[in-house]
């Protein structure tokens, strides 16, 4: 098992979303931001040897061989989470610090992601990223690698402040699915890729919110009383600044 604990960062909304209704948000590979995240390309296909290219040729070899790790960018769903919940920069991304960071206690957590069917284990893998200072493409024929784990969890040196924990889920449960209000009642033909996973966790799963330092207090509110319907028993924190540093603490809001 991985991180005990592991915290999301939302603007105000989405976290009283997420308190709300105790879930995850999963979005498809394909819709991170980073436009390198969980690309086959990561992986050096070309050098086929020339005994695996005597009946299909290499084109066809690379097409098989990658046609897998295509595939699996397009089934694969992520919630990118953190290792800490007081980095400046990621609590400027929301909302210049107006929203909200959620600490999960992931061993319960994972009692809810986890699924057995006919026999076997289905459940959401979780996978510390890695960070890489220039792209270094294995060779799939030759080198020694978890690609699986090399082509879904590696990142730009660029991202290393997040101290990303992705939870995954391969080809999500049809009953994680659901359509936001707006796709919903749109015309146009719907792209599955574009709909997102929300996996329900139990409230004790929820163990800690931390409220932005510039949150407002109609958002402050919502938060709070969010959290408390998820898990009276959760603990909510402010962020304030440390004057003594260049840096965030947090103080427990008592009752």
């Amino acid at each position: 098992m991985g991180e005990a604990r592991l915290y999301k960062y939302l603007d105000a909304n989405g976290g009283v979303m997420m308190l709300y209704y105790s879930d995850l948000q999963f979005t498809n590979a394909t819709y991170l931001n980073d436009p390198f995240d969980c690309h086959p390309s990561l992986i050096d296909f070309s050098k086929v040897p020339a005994e695996k290219a005597k009946v299909w040729g290499k084109d066809g070899v690379i097409a098989l061989e990658s046609n897998r790790y295509e595939r699996l960018r397009d089934e694969t769903w992520v919630c990118s989470l953190s290792k800490i919940h007081d980095s400046l920069l990621m609590w400027s991304y929301y909302g210049n610090h107006k929203g909200v960071c959620v600490g999960l206690d992931m061993e319960k957590a994972h009692k809810y992601l986890s699924k057995i069917f006919c026999s076997i284990y289905i459940g959401a893998m979780e996978m510390e990223v890695q960070y890489k200072d220039i792209i270094e493409k294995p060779d799939f024929f030759r080198d020694a690698k978890d690609y699986f784990h090399y082509q879904l969890a590696t990142k730009a040196k660029a991202w290393e402040h997040e101290q990303e924990v992705r939870l995954l889920l391969i080809d999500p449960f049809p009953e994680y699915m659901y359509l936001t209000e707006e796709q919903y009642k749109s015309n146009k033909t719907m792209n599955w890729k574009e709909v997102r996973a929300y996996p329900t966790l139990g409230g004790e799963c929820f163990e800690s919110v931390y409220l932005g330092i510039n949150m407002n207090e109609q958002d402050r509110e919502k938060v709070i009383k969010a959290a408390k319907k998820c898990n009276p028993d959760i603990k909510i924190n402010q962020m304030t600044v440390d004057p003594e540093a260049f840096r965030l603490k947090e103080e427990l809001i008592k009752d």
